[in-house]
């Protein structure tokens, strides 16, 4: 007997995100599962020192404010609540669920999913959390649970976990897990599947996106939709542009399955509804992904105002003042931001930002001395000195750090309702390892034989007359963060944007109109149902998000810095112009 589609929201895309997300998809439409995702490699080490400072904490705090009135609405209404907001302590905070449930007299079955925290096995970790799957999940929803919280689950087994249990899915059903996995990896950033973040924006009305959900079908087939009146809108490219979000590579590897996403279909089923079909899965690695943070050492920054004219000799001189004050200091970063305009008609718009970021292990070399040091130029530097925020003490840096553990060596236990303690075995890995998908570096990212139905430059092919024009004319983008690598996904929306696409933007073409990755190892991947390149530039975050490495430091905006450079396009591809009247 076929069972009828499982329909799975979200309602948090982040530790931080709309408090009000949870109502209003409890009260937009029909649910069976209400998900919330509340972890990052940031959030990891927030909640670390939330713990140093008390060991009951570790866990979204938030996520219980959001309970006040959603756990009457969801019992109300038959919702079963998963998250991860459990963090650090989800035995904590399955308590503080049940202490939650006593005081608005609302009776739920609370379970938790442990055992992700290895901190006690790493050398000098704030925290070390292995990326658990969603077979726990399964078990604990299987038991009756009305709310499961967890820890450092992956972000999409908050989906594939309560798909397995809805359908009773085998863990070796690797298609169907793989497509719930890629359902889960829509919805797991909530608003940037419904418009958020999103490079054609004007398009759509997104002022407040709603939040997303899909249908999920035995097979493992879905539509992503949303709540009807809800903002922002559900298209093929709001959702290609989610799947690119922070992957590395064709084959998507998780705990519970491997996912193959140059498989995935998008098919436009109408006003806010994306079909996902077509997805294939593999065995998973024999290992987990184990997320490491520490306390890095110290930082510190100061941002020097530069007005007018002379602006590159004003910048050379406050570096000169300070040189023999920075002498010690483990690493210093300038950058001149030249946001200055010529003849400008507001102050601001003439000036340019000088910033000074400084790291050391000791907070005394980079501490409120050294800032001092750098006001105490004020009337004897450049002309119009003035900085953008007074003189501050060092503030802790994080470092973000990953390696792999075998699965069998790690604890994954189900917590269900009434106590039970569940161990959930690791899922079965392939029998051999599957071949990277993926160009080899140094290949000048050409596409692989075949792809695309195009011929490249020099093969004798009719030329097309171009136009020096920004990507983003005919391409959409979304980039982030996996540690210190960032990952840059750049789709287009016809076929032949696509074939021009796949044969122009190689790796050279990239490292070229991206010259901070220069030096960087860069990665193309070539997703063809997608008409999508999915880049992954190695180290270029530094020691993560935490470190403040870059200006970007969660390399956000790295897809719209791609988007805005020039390059020669065919003008049959470029938009036509608007009519003037």
């Amino acid at each position: 007997m076929t069972r009828r589609p499982l329909v799975i929201g979200n309602a948090s895309g982040f530790y931080g995100d709309r408090s009000d997300a949870l109502r209003e998809m409890l009260t937009g439409g029909p649910l069976d599962i209400l998900t919330g995702d509340y972890l990052a490699e940031l959030t990891m080490l927030i909640l670390g020192r939330d713990r140093l400072k008390n060991p009951d904490l570790g866990y979204a705090k938030t996520f219980l404010r959001q309970l006040e009135e959603a756990l009457g609405l969801a019992h109300e209404r038959g919702v079963r609540i998963v998250a991860n907001a459990g963090g650090l302590n989800p035995a904590g905070l399955a308590d503080a669920v049940r202490t939650l449930a006593a005081k608005v007299g609302v009776p739920v079955r609370v379970a938790h999913v442990e055992g992700d925290d290895l901190t006690a096995r790493v050398d000098g970790a704030l925290t070390a959390n292995a990326y658990l799957g969603g077979a726990g999940i399964t078990a604990c929803l299987r038991a009756g649970a009305d709310v499961v919280v967890t820890g450092r689950v992956t972000d999409a087994a908050l989906v594939s976990g309560p798909a397995a249990w809805w359908f009773d899915w085998a863990p070796d059903d690797h298609d169907r897990l793989a497509g719930a996995v890629t359902a889960g990896h829509v919805l797991e950033c909530g608003t940037q599947a419904t418009g958020g973040n999103y490079s054609f924006f004007a398009r759509h009305d997104i002022r407040r996106p709603g939040f997303p959900l899909a249908e999920i079908s035995e097979d493992g087939s879905a539509v992503i939709t949303k709540h009807p009146g809800t903002g922002g809108a559900v298209t093929t490219g709001t959702v290609t542009a989610q799947l690119l979000y922070e992957t590395q590579g064709v084959r998507y590897l998780g705990p519970d399955v491997t996912t193959r996403l140059d498989t995935v279909r998008l098919t436009d089923e109408g006003a806010d509804r994306v079909r996902v079909t077509g997805v294939r899965g593999e065995a998973p690695p024999a290992s987990l992904k184990v997320g490491v943070t520490r306390i890095g050492g110290w930082r510190n920054e100061i941002v020097f105002v530069l007005t007018g004219l002379d602006i590159e000799a004003k910048a050379r001189l406050v570096r000169t003042q300070l040189t023999e004050v920075l002498e010690g200091v483990a690493d210093t970063t300038w950058t001149l931001a030249r946001t200055d305009h010529e003849d400008a008609n507001t102050q601001e718009t003439a000036s340019a930002l000088l910033r000074l970021v400084v790291r050391d292990p000791s907070p005394d070399r980079v501490g409120r001395a050294l800032t001092s040091t750098a006001i105490e130029l004020a009337l004897g530097s450049y002309p119009g000195f003035h900085v953008t925020a007074p003189p501050g003490p060092a503030q802790p840096y994080g470092v973000f750090t990953s390696t792999l553990i075998p699965s069998d060596e790690v604890p994954h236990v189900a917590v269900l309702p009434d106590g039970t303690r569940i161990p959930v075995p690791p899922a079965e890995p392939p029998a051999s390892p599957a071949p990277p998908a993926f160009e080899a570096p140094g290949s000048g990212g050409g596409a692989p034989e075949g792809v695309g139905g195009v011929a490249p430059a020099g093969s004798g092919a009719e030329p097309r007359e171009t136009v020096r024009a920004p990507l983003g004319a005919v391409a959409g983008a979304r980039s982030g963060d996996k540690g210190g690598d960032a990952n840059v996904g750049v789709w287009v929306e016809t076929d032949p944007a696509w074939q021009w696409l796949l044969h122009t933007l190689t790796v050279d073409a990239f490292h070229a109109l991206l010259p901070e990755t220069a030096r960087h190892t860069v990665d193309r991947h070539v997703l063809p149902h997608l008409r999508a390149l999915n880049f992954t530039v190695t180290g270029i975050l530094g020691d993560g998000v935490a470190s403040g490495h870059r200006f970007d430091p969660q390399a956000k905006a790295l897809g719209e810095w791609l988007r805005a450079r020039h390059l020669d396009i065919p003008v049959a591809l470029l938009p036509a112009p608007e009519a003037t009247s």
